[in-house]
């Protein structure tokens, strides 16, 4: 262990701190982090993302080419174990006290991003003190981080449950990330589960039917060879139908358009080296696409529909369609860039991915801000995941309304929705299911 320390009377400090190197759902290394009281052993595995934007906090990648293709974590892992561990057990403080602890992480890093220690080695630490300072009060682990953000309404989410994948999410030609089932007709998180669990393997069969084969991209959802995002949502309303549940799923989207974007235009074939300028998209068209999805299809959200500094054609979208607007990238769960979207009406939900930011307390900073200024706040996984449920309990906790964490299939996306499983029968009428109330639940 990197510290050992006796208990003060009265007080549990943190006795000792330790990380080490696993492997994520694709493969690569993550770390994961050890945190010790006289409680017992507290543990978070750190999620990755497949791309990173660019207001994200620096995930700290070790960058030699023959080890991991250059994707260790050893420096961040030694970051934790010999410098920022040491140091935190010598302070002496509570577990309950998460805003002190984290402040005490990022002033110890010293840098806006968290480039010095990496903010895969800070968040490891921070979302294992989240769950002591649970256990020393005494809480699911729900409550308590309802309790930092003084919030005492429990709702449980919406999945969005993604299953179809484009993107750099697969190796398809389909160039948007991800379409995702929303049952927000359901009347409890459970039944969401069914409706979606049936779906998805409707939509299994229709694939297989139609492309003789049934891969899936990173998050789960499949990934048929197919082009044209209408008929990727055609698809999916086939499936629902089937499955008997027309007029009670709805759908979202995750566009992902920054990875599209090229000269001032978005390129839908930018998988292909070869693609040619002439078909790309000017932002008008690409606006008036989206428009199309929400006449013809049941499509109720969408996710970084354009490049992250393009705000006039964000604002203009928030304004010609009056749907959820989500911003991921572009957002970063960022506060500053939160606020500069507010002030100008760029988008009206915040996608919170613990991991752009760092700690707990800064993500949960993050959804207030959006909170206040009438947004809604959609809790994500990353593609890079792990056995680690902690955002099933950060979704009930802020009461955000809504979640993602991939195709209800994959035991790194199963996690976090069998933890909701478990969340609603452990609350049972103390909670109620978001369902079409998702954007604002509270």
């Amino acid at each position: 262990m990197s510290c050992r320390q006796k208990s003060s009377k009265g007080q549990k400090p943190i006795k000792a701190v330790y990380a080490r190197s696993i492997f994520d759902s694709r493969g690569f290394p993550t770390v994961e982090v050890d945190l010790v009281t006289d409680l017992g052993l507290f543990r978070t595995a750190v999620p990755a993302g497949v791309t990173s934007g660019t207001y994200e906090a620096f995930e700290l990648r070790d960058g030699i080419q023959n080890d991991y293709h250059g994707m260790g974590v050893f420096k961040a892992v030694d970051n934790v174990n010999n410098v920022i561990g040491p140091e935190l057990c010598k302070q002496e403080m509570d577990v309950t006290q998460q805003e002190k602890i984290d402040q005490f992480l990022i002033n110890m890093d010293g840098t806006e991003n968290k480039q010095k220690f990496g903010a895969n080695a800070i968040l490891g630490i921070s979302l294992s003190v989240c769950k002591a300072g649970a256990a020393k009060r005494g809480l699911p682990l729900y409550r308590h981080v309802g309790d930092l953000a003084g919030n005492k309404d429990l709702v449980m989410p919406v999945p969005a449950l993604n299953v179809i994948n484009g993107g750099a999410h697969s190796s398809n030609k389909l160039a948007m990330q991800e379409f995702m089932l929303l049952p927000t007709s359901a009347s409890s998180f459970t039944e969401a589960m069914k409706m979606g669990s049936e779906t998805y393997h409707h939509l299994r069969n229709l694939i297989k039917e139609k492309f003789q084969m049934d891969s899936v991209g990173e998050e789960g959802g499949f990934a048929p060879n197919i082009a044209d995002p209408k008929e990727a949502l055609s698809l999916i309303v086939q499936a629902i139908s089937t499955a008997g549940y027309a007029g009670r799923i709805d759908i979202a989207i995750d566009a992902a358009a920054p990875q599209m974007f090229k000269e001032g235009l978005y390129d839908f074939d930018f998988k292909n080296p070869a693609s040619s300028k002439s078909s790309w998209k000017k932002p008008e068209e690409l606006l008036n696409m989206y428009k199309s999805f929400t006449t013809e299809f049941p499509v109720v959200s969408i996710e970084d529909p354009f490049e992250v500094e393009d705000f006039d054609s964000w604002s203009n979208l928030v304004k010609q369609i009056p749907i959820q607007i989500v911003g991921d990238e572009f957002l970063a769960t960022n506060p500053k860039r939160i606020q500069k979207a507010v002030d100008s009406a760029a988008c009206n939900c915040l996608l919170m991915k613990v991991n752009q930011i760092g700690t707990i307390t800064e993500a949960v900073k993050s959804h207030l801000l959006a909170k206040t200024n009438g947004w809604g706040t959609m809790i994500a996984c990353r593609s890079a995941e792990t056995e680690d449920n902690f955002i099933a309990d950060l979704a009930v906790g802020l009461s955000t309304g809504q979640i993602k964490a991939g195709a209800p299939c994959r035991s790194e996306r199963c996690s976090k929705y069998n933890q909701l499983l478990r969340i609603e029968e452990e609350l049972a009428r103390d909670t109620r299911y978001a369902g079409k109330a998702f954007r604002k639940p509270v």
